[in-house]
């Protein structure tokens, strides 16, 4: 079974993209906010994180900078962005900094899912 982290700071959304995936039968795991995301990742191992880009405290940009640079971290975990900023700068950072992938809010749970599952199996 593979696992997922979702670090989002709107409750809702959250719980919506934990509900699709858990129904495509993946272990999920949540986070309200960069630094609760961390933490986890220091704990167990996923196959991907997806974050959202603007959380209180540390940016999903931040969390990416600390994934992809920090020894105790899993530098090979997958990492979707989230983000409802869609100008094409801001994608160029997210991947610049470590992202695998980016998608623009607002999304259906059927594109989420059947993205997400693209992205497992291509790990």
């Amino acid at each position: 079974m593979k696992k997922i982290l979702i670090a989002e700071d709107e409750e809702i959304l959250r719980m919506l993209i934990a509900d699709t995936l858990e129904d495509g039968d993946f272990e999920v795991d949540e986070a309200e906010d960069g630094e609760e995301a961390l933490k986890l990742l220091e704990k167990k191992q996923f196959d991907l994180v997806i974050l959202d880009y603007m959380m209180p405290g540390l940016t999903g940009l931040d969390v990416i900078r600390k994934i992809r640079g920090e020894q105790a971290l899993n530098k090979e975990v997958k990492i979707l962005m989230l983000s409802a900023k869609g100008q094409q700068n801001e994608q160029e950072e997210v991947l610049k900094a470590g992202a695998d992938y980016f998608m623009v809010k607002p999304f259906s749970p059927l594109q989420l899912f059947e993205k997400v599952g693209k992205i497992v199996d291509e790990a």
